[in-house]
């Protein structure tokens, strides 16, 4: 593991002990935390896993005394240095948070101020306890972001939050948890929207700071692979309650609950091989019956101000096979979702061909271009945001019947019925809206609506990405049973290798606009030619464990 081992008979710098917490809703009292017992000593990674509403987030919060409004802490006892942080008043609470416990929120685009320059953020916490004057706060913010690993960090400190990638804007929320020299950082999912390889750059740096200054850090992640790598000890919660906890090679090693059980098999970046058989090689190119999309030389250019442009997709083939999946991936920006979207006609290519099923498409328009909408379905990300939250699911579902005309009132109902089916999810779901549904049936009702026409191809733009690695793994073996069952053709994009690895066939990387190295999935994986390749797979979280005894294990499990 990448954490430092810590002595087991240091005295802790943080115990939580019997921990319950619960949330008034409108009808009732919710229990978010039952009994749970934490503890992390000085210098220590520790890491809290869990699927969403575990308890986890609460947990960590707890231990700042940062819950909402209608929480309230029902017991136990939360001690830092000593202290009990539960029977301190707020002012005492004040000299203790941010000064000697730093919090880095898992969102920077709410937790960083957008009307504020960086630099002024990060100053505002030196100021606030008494670290720092107005002369000399601006400049102890830029070596605070420095520390950080802020490129450019003076630079930086005069740009607002919008004007910084993800990757930045977490580094800047690091520089602001660690301004005060913190005994202890709370990072609360700092990663989990973030590209592998800058995952990668932000937990090397929390490391770090661990080694270099001593500072513990209570890692808060759904990701057993991310907790494989970076964590001395594991506990992982489920329902409100640590269910298991240890040194973090025996959990991942050695479970002793089914529930880690489950965690650890659904984990992509934990998984050595896909359970469900792939094809051993995707059908050749010189199948006339088997190619469905032909993309040549695709370009797109955007204008900026002032009669500029940049430059997004540069020269990119691709081919798309009946009843295969071809993986796109690559950083944030590197094109992938443009081309998606060019291939769907959604954008126009500045130049460059499509033939979709023999005929081409580039610039189709009117009937020709409403039958290819017909014929290719998209599924987005973000399930919540594609779906109409006024539409009963029903609503949704027919929505694309209605618009092409397609049957009568009762034939569309009957059809929603048996795509909910074929999705796994009960009739009861067609009366309820969206907001009542998880992530993960949100996210089967989108594959249902994509579904509802019998196209021929599906775009799937990041479609698991915001998902628990459980339900991730639910909705990769959904997707891979519709296409046996249909013969779809998936675009599947995506920025994590250890997802692409479960579900495609064939693999194309792109980096830049570009596409820089294409392959069969097993030979990309196995010996990948390219150097921005071999970075992408490196980066891919839980390679401790893949390669250690636990990878083994699962290998041996699913082989």
């Amino acid at each position: 593991m990448g954490a430092a081992v810590t002595d087991p008979q240091e005295t802790p710098l943080l115990e939580v002990a019997g921990l319950s917490v619960s949330y008034l809703t409108r009808t009732e009292r919710v229990r978010a935390v039952r009994g749970a017992d934490l503890d992390v000593r000085p210098g220590e990674i520790v890491a809290l896993v869990g699927e969403s509403g575990s308890g986890k987030s609460t947990t960590a919060h707890a231990v700042l005394r940062l819950l909402a409004p209608n929480a309230s802490l029902d017991a136990g006892t939360v001690r830092f240095a000593g202290r009990d942080l539960a029977a301190l008043s707020e002012r005492e609470l004040r000299t203790v948070r941010g000064a000697r416990i730093g919090l880095v929120p898992q969102d920077p685009g709410v937790a960083l101020n957008p009307v504020k320059r960086i630099g002024e953020q990060v100053a505002e916490v030196l100021r606030l306890h008494g670290l720092a004057t107005r002369r000399t706060a601006p400049a102890a913010a830029v070596e605070a972001l420095e520390r950080a690993g802020m490129p450019e960090p003076a630079v930086r400190a005069r740009q607002y939050p919008h004007e910084l990638s993800g990757g930045m804007r977490q580094r800047a929320l690091i520089a602001v948890a660690i301004a005060a020299g913190p005994q202890l950082i709370v990072a609360d999912e700092p990663t989990s929207a973030l590209d592998v390889t800058v995952q990668r750059r932000i937990l090397d740096h929390l490391q770090h700071l661990t080694e270099e200054l001593g500072t513990a850090v209570l890692l808060v992640t759904h990701d057993l692979g991310v907790a494989a790598d970076r964590a001395a000890r594991i506990a992982v919660m489920s329902q409100g309650r640590v269910v298991e906890s240890g040194p973090a090679r025996r959990i991942i090693e050695d479970p002793q609950d089914a529930y880690t059980r489950r965690l650890l098999d659904s984990a992509p970046s934990l998984t050595a091989v896909r359970a469900r058989p792939r094809p051993t090689a995707p059908p050749e190119p010189g199948e006339p019956d088997d190619v469905l999309v032909i993309a040549e030389h695709l370009v797109k250019d955007f204008p900026l101000p002032r009669g500029r442009t940049v430059r997004a997709v540069d020269d990119v083939g691709l081919t798309l096979h009946r009843g295969r999946t071809l993986a796109l991936v690559g950083e944030s920006g590197s094109g992938k979702s443009t081309t998606a979207r060019m291939i769907l006609r959604l954008v126009p290519p500045t130049s460059g061909r499509i033939v979709f099923d023999g005929e081409d498409v580039t610039a189709a328009g009117g009937a020709a271009l409403r039958r290819l909408r017909r014929r290719a379905q998209l599924v987005y990300q973000n399930p919540y945001a594609s779906l109409d939250p006024r539409f009963s699911i029903g609503e949704v579902i027919t929505e694309p019947l209605r618009a092409f005309r397609v049957g009568d009132r009762a034939s569309r109902a009957a059809r929603a019925r048996e795509l909910l089916d074929r999705v796994a999810l009960p009739a009861a779901t067609l009366e309820r809206r969206p907001a009542e549904l998880s992530g993960g049936q949100r996210q089967r009702v989108a594959i249902a609506r994509a579904l509802a026409l019998e196209p021929d191809l599906v775009v799937c733009d990041e479609p698991v990405s915001a998902l628990d690695v459980s339900v991730q793994a639910q909705v990769l073996d959904l997707l891979a049973e519709l296409q046996d069952g249909t013969g779809l053709a998936y675009l599947f994009i995506s920025h994590d290798l250890a997802v692409v690895r479960q579900i495609a066939h064939r693999v194309a990387v792109m980096k830049a606009g570009r596409v820089v190295e294409t392959g069969a999935t097993g030979a990309l994986f196995g010996d990948p030619a390219h150097e921005y390749t071999r970075e992408l797979l490196a980066a891919i979280p839980g390679g401790d464990a893949r390669n250690g005894a636990a990878g083994a294990r699962l290998l041996e499990e699913r082989t």
